[in-house]
């Protein structure tokens, strides 16, 4: 695998491989289940990938792994009326739990980063 895979077991069975983008797709799933995110903020090239028919499930997130922990920064845009405060501690909670549950990980930060407001009326 490559060079930012978290090796969680070395030993006479063999190893174990999380691959960090991994990691990311996670978070990004975990957060984007919690009401009031809109979506993931990815940029020009997540958006460009979409508008190609690949759906980048790590859209929005990045992920700092080490050895046993990991530091995790979460692009929203959130819905017109939701309280951000709340929904920022709701992401916080659902992203760092998926992740320690799945990966055995500790999470030691999840840094929410407004980078906008959806409008839409379909809510």
């Amino acid at each position: 695998m490559e060079g930012n895979d978290l090796v969680i077991g070395d030993d006479y069975q063999g190893s174990i491989r999380i691959s960090e983008e991994v990691v990311t797709i996670i978070a990004g799933l975990a957060a984007s289940e919690v009401k009031g995110v809109a979506g993931m903020s990815g940029g020009i090239t997540g958006g460009l990938a979409e508008k190609l028919g690949r759906k980048n499930l790590s859209k929005g997130v990045k992920a700092e792994v080490g050895e046993k922990e990991a530091v995790i920064d979460i692009f929203v845009i959130m819905d017109y009326g939701a309280h951000i405060h709340e929904v920022a501690k709701g992401i916080q909670n659902n992203v760092k739990s998926a992740v320690e549950t799945m990966t055995g990980l500790k999470v030691t930060q999840v840094n929410i980063n407004v980078q906008g407001v959806s409008f839409t009326q379909d809510q």
